[in-house]
Formats: structure tokens, C-alpha cells, sequence
């Protein structure tokens, strides 16, 4: 099987996307149309903001059915985050709040795609340490 290592969102106006994007990655795309802008993130993840009006066959549905995660260090980083989108006018879906996983918020872009930004609770990466080491030996 291949990887999936792309993320593709079908966007009103891509160039627009493409400068949200910019500004918020913090990156050029590596691709850049007028139908078109693609991203590669440190992780390999690769970002596509396709025109809605483009993609064939065409897209039925609109922004907010998923969600793009951004996992961070920690609790300070999260609020961090939300303090820095905030001030850039990113719409908040949800304020920073502390949930069974972590510590998270949810923001919106310009079409309405969820961008999660989130840090595991560190019960939880002690657990999954404990459970790792347990299959090792």
C-alpha cells in the first residue's frame, strides 16, 4: 500500500488560501496556480488547496466535516498558538480547553476548515512509553 501523505481542500479562492496558508505556516508554497497551491510541511505532510470549482469530479461537500492537526510540545505552546491565530483574526470554534487527549483549540480558515492545535496529556505519552517498552522486552 502507498502512503497517504497528502491532505487535499477544496477552497473558494485559492490564491487567498494560498496567503492564509503562507502567513500561517510560515512557509511558500511549493506550488502555486490559479487553481492550485500546495504546501509540504516538516513533517513530508504535503497541503493542497484545490479550486472547488476546478476539482473534477466535483466537490459536494464544504470546509468543517474534518479537521487538520497540528500537534505541539505543550500546554504552553497550545496557548501560545491561540493567542498568535487570534491576534491574526482566526476565527475560534473553540477556545483553548483541556479535554480527555490534552490540551487543544480549534480554529477555522478562510473556507471553514477546522485547524485543531493540540498537546497530548502527559498521563497519556507516559502510558504509551510504559506500553513500548512492555512490547520491547
Amino acid at each position: 500500500m502507498s502512503d497517504t501523505n497528502y491532505v487535499l481542500f477544496y477552497v473558494e479562492k485559492p490564491q487567498a488560501s494560498a496567503a492564509f496558508y503562507s502567513a500561517l505556516l510560515q512557509r511558500d508554497p511549493v506550488e502555486n496556480s490559479p487553481t492550485f497551491a500546495l504546501f509540504v510541511l516538516d513533517s513530508g505532510l504535503k497541503l493542497g488547496l484545490w479550486s472547488r470549482y476546478t476539482v473534477e469530479p466535483a466537490a459536494a461537500g464544504r470546509g468543517g466535516a474534518s479537521e487538520l492537526a497540528f500537534a505541539v510540545a505543550d500546554v504552553d505552546v497550545v496557548n501560545q498558538r491561540h493567542r498568535e491565530w487570534s491576534l491574526r483574526g482566526l476565527p475560534i470554534l473553540q477556545a483553548p480547553t483541556d479535554m480527555d487527549f490534552g490540551r487543544t483549540f480549534v480554529a477555522l480558515d478562510p473556507d471553514g476548515h477546522r485547524l485543531r492545535v493540540f498537546s497530548r496529556a502527559p498521563a497519556l505519552d507516559a502510558s504509551n512509553e510504559r506500553t513500548a517498552a512492555a512490547q520491547a522486552s
